[in-house]
């Protein structure tokens, strides 16, 4: 079985008005997540072992292979963290949720932001659920929470490449465009 890239969840150019072109999403998703796709299926090819196996399991495992999962992981992840719909303020479970982790929503999303913001080199920006509570957590590089035994709900993307087209080296524009694309169907579907 071959390492597939999955499908956008929204037309690649529906978050323009948002914040995000078309030129950067198309960049970011047929350069950035297909290369990793296409560099495990070849890894699959030299090293039989880890052909059938999810993403999910080559993360669990720590391997060799690490690196490329968790990208095509974490990639697939946030391009379901946001919507051409989405932004604006949590509703439902995920509000009472970040309520009674952080006082109310503001809080969070300050701290996300600068956990964002001031993250040195490539990474991601997490929130996650740890217990019954939420919190700001972030991976260096190709990180990924699952790997750290807890439950990601909403990550933003800050390698370069997730906003250097439209945002050149500014990363605090980029997040606060990044907050008018959130899904927050989503993020309660993940708790």
């Amino acid at each position: 079985m071959a390492f597939t890239l999955p499908p956008l969840p929204w037309p690649i150019n529906s978050l323009a008005s948002k914040g995000l072109s078309e030129e950067q999403i198309n960049f970011h998703y047929n350069k950035h997540h297909a290369g990793y796709v296409t560099k495990l299926n070849a890894a699959a090819e030299a090293r039989p072992e880890i052909k059938g196996k999810s993403v999910e399991e080559l993360i669990k495992a720590k391997d060799a292979s690490y690196n490329l999962a968790a990208q095509i992981w974490n990639h697939t992840f946030y391009w379901n963290c946001m919507s051409p719909n989405g932004g604006g303020e949590p509703k439902g479970a995920v509000k009472e949720v970040i309520d009674k982790s952080f006082g109310d929503f503001a809080t969070m999303k300050s701290q996300f932001s600068a956990a964002a913001a001031g993250h040195f080199g490539s990474g991601w920006a997490w929130l996650v659920k740890d217990g019954d509570k939420l919190k700001v957590h972030q991976t260096h590089d190709a990180g990924c929470p699952l790997s750290d035994n807890l439950k990601p709900v909403l990550t933003c993307d800050v390698w370069e490449h997730a906003f250097y087209i439209d945002y050149k080296n500014d990363k605090a524009k980029y997040i606060e465009s990044f907050w008018n694309t959130v899904n927050w169907d989503f993020v309660n579907s993940q708790l």
